[in-house]
């Protein structure tokens, strides 16, 4: 019953009507437990008070479905606006996005335009800027263009799937870049034929890269809200003399706040992904479809109403 549910959350995700629909109506159904407002001065707010909590942050100004240069333009102005946010008002902050808001299904001349004007401001405003992975069919791509802009800005990382097969390689292929990576199970629906379908498989193959990047001596950011994953961490760490500023624990605005706020007080950094923005249905499908427990708060929010 867990992987169809997860199966319809994730096909609902791709829904183009659904998408335009959810724009309309803005932040309802309890996706704002896990998005943080349509707009930057929303966002800001849920940022200085995570910070005051001793969280750091890393922002995202979703988008979903670009097809067109005008959008994507429009998209990668919105990250410099959120950049320039950080700068002024100070955030504890960095800036995620992806790169298929930024242009990447029309053409690299778009795409790698509006990164190096984003990168440009984030510079400026000294911002690091995580590039997210998305679905395997754009994998090859985003490690491309994310080694080329490595090659011309230092405050530029990407992220590292454990559910695909490609990933201990892709690990082993960027030790070059000395990047700063993060490193998540992966959340989308994928086959067979390119990613782990059991768990435990992928738990394993995450564990490794968690293992084969911090030993290589790079900042790992480990994006995960498994407690398993997290003690893992802690105990390489320790085994290998890896010191907590090498490395910081990621988790999703919205899931396991007191565990948040307990690793900070046990003396990790940990970083909270806070999306927001009017294109969030996608992502809060994909919330959905991580946890049956999501499903549930958002159906006893809407019994409420």
């Amino acid at each position: 019953m867990e992987q169809l549910m997860r199966d319809f959350f994730l096909f609902l995700s791709k829904n183009k009507a659904l998408t335009k629909l959810a724009k309309r109506y803005g932040l309802r159904f309890g996706a704002s437990r896990f998005v943080a407002g349509e707009t930057i001065e929303l966002a800001t707010k849920v940022i200085q008070e995570l910070n005051k909590n001793g969280l750091l942050v890393t922002i995202d100004y979703l988008g979903e479905f670009v097809d067109n240069e005008k959008e994507a333009n429009e998209m990668a102005d919105n990250s410099i606006i959120a950049i320039e946010a950080i700068g002024r008002e100070k955030l504890q902050s960095q800036l995620s996005l992806k790169m298929t808001s930024m242009g990447l299904d029309i053409s690299d001349q778009v795409v790698l335009h509006n990164m190096r004007r984003i990168l440009e401001a984030a510079k400026k405003n000294d911002v690091f800027v995580t590039i997210d992975m998305e679905d395997y069919s754009r994998a090859q791509k985003t490690i491309e263009i994310f080694k080329q802009l490595k090659s011309e800005y230092d405050n530029v990382g990407t992220v590292i799937q454990a559910y695909l097969y490609r990933t201990e390689k892709d690990i082993v292929e960027l030790n070059d870049f000395h990047p700063n990576l993060r490193l998540v199970k992966g959340a989308y629906k994928e086959s067979p034929e390119v990613a782990y379908p059991d768990k435990k498989d992928v738990d394993v193959n995450f564990k490794k890269i968690i293992k084969m990047h911090m030993l290589n001596g790079n900042y790992t950011a480990v994006a995960t809200h498994d407690d398993a994953i997290i003690e893992y961490t802690k105990q390489l760490a320790k085994k290998h003399g890896i010191t907590n500023d090498q490395f910081e624990f990621q988790m999703l605005y919205g899931i396991r706040p007191e565990r948040q706020v307990e690793l900070v007080k046990d003396g990790y950094t940990m970083r909270v992904y806070v999306p927001y923005g009017t294109d969030w249905y996608g992502y809060f499908m994909r919330r959905l479809a991580e946890r049956p427990a999501n499903v549930a708060f958002v159906l006893k929010g809407i019994l409420k109403k």
